[in-house]
């Protein structure tokens, strides 16, 4: 169950591993939708932006991408609560800029980042979605994932909201009987 974190290659996009020297092209890219962020766990905006990526970095169950359209850094996503034992783990933290949502890039890289999960043996890929986050819950049903239900009242949001979480889930026999 490894090489999760290294480069992932598709459809005319890739995901690299976090790398310093994206660091303030990726601040600049999540500065461009300052309005999302209140609708995320964590703050990305300006001045959130270097604590909140230290501390997914620090995460020992995590893997944190930059997002390319061709030679564009199109935004970030990440592998979350990586379970080895139990062969699950999350797919979150995703941001487009606004520029590329809407153009099939986050298909393009959730394919590889669900395809590269069940490759390296896992058998169970979470999505958590913030229940007044419309647009994301309608990307990952795209993606062919069940939704399971609310978690009610889970988390505390960096702007001291008190979020449910809508969770979905694509287990590995289900994304490959999609592939075929």
């Amino acid at each position: 169950m490894s090489g999760l974190g290294a480069p992932m290659a598709g459809e005319g996009c890739t995901a690299l591993p976090f790398a310093e020297e994206h660091r303030a092209a990726l601040q600049a890219a999540c500065a461009e939708d300052r309005e999302i962020w209140p609708i995320y766990s964590v703050d990305c905006g300006p001045e959130g932006f270097d604590r909140t990526i230290d501390g997914l970095l620090e995460r020992p169950d995590a893997e944190t991408f930059t997002l390319w359209d061709g030679q564009l850094l199109a935004g970030m996503s990440s592998y979350l609560r990586i379970e080895p034992r139990n062969r699950a783990l999350e797919i979150g933290f995703t941001y487009l800029r606004p520029a590329v949502r809407g153009t099939g890039l986050n298909r393009r890289i959730k394919d590889m980042m669900i395809g590269r999960a069940i490759e390296a043996g896992f058998h169970r890929v979470e999505f958590r979605v913030d229940a007044r986050n419309a647009r994301s819950q309608a990307a990952v049903a795209k993606l062919g994932a069940t939704r399971e239900g609310i978690r009610r009242a889970d988390t505390v949001t960096w702007t001291g909201h008190v979020r449910d979480t809508v969770m979905f889930s694509i287990l590995a026999d289900e994304w490959l009987a999609q592939k075929r």
